[in-house]
């Protein structure tokens, strides 16, 4: 039986198919490279559509009031404002909608929190996802990111 990697994705304006053989010759980093590939889109299409849902402007506004900095020492603040009352009252306002249910708003709250916290430490410099790592075959994908 082969070993494989698949994933497909037909989805409105995300059309992709990303498969990788694995054989006794595969190098672990290009299964590494392959599944950090995979995470970056991924993540990059929950924002997208978390932002459908909900106002994420309102989230990003809150954390750029923070005024982080790169640095370490401003990891802990990034941490401690991202689980503030501030931060914390623009996300459970924005998740608050009558047609969900309270378990369903508890869900978005959840994603909402770790966007900004994501979004937070990574103001800091920090490395949050595969995505800030340099893979010479992602290049591409990076630089139009950009």
């Amino acid at each position: 039986m082969d070993e494989t990697i698949q994933f497909i994705a037909n989805y409105s304006d995300w059309k992709a198919i990303r498969k990788l053989k694995i054989e006794p010759t595969t190098d672990p980093r290009t299964v590494m490279e392959f599944l950090a590939s995979l995470e970056t889109g991924i993540d990059r299409k929950v924002e997208e559509n978390l932002r459908k849902f909900v106002d994420l402007d309102r989230v990003d506004a809150a954390i750029a009031e923070l005024e982080l900095v790169k640095g370490k020492e401003n990891v802990a603040k990034a941490i401690a404002e991202v689980g503030s009352r501030k931060v914390n009252s623009v996300i459970k306002e924005i998740c608050t909608k009558p047609e969900l249910q309270k378990n369903e708003q508890k869900e978005l709250i959840g994603f909402c929190k770790v966007y900004a916290m994501r979004k937070a430490l990574k103001e800091t410099g920090l490395f949050v996802d595969y995505s800030s790592v340099e893979i010479p075959g992602m290049k591409r994908l990076q630089r139009k990111k950009v």
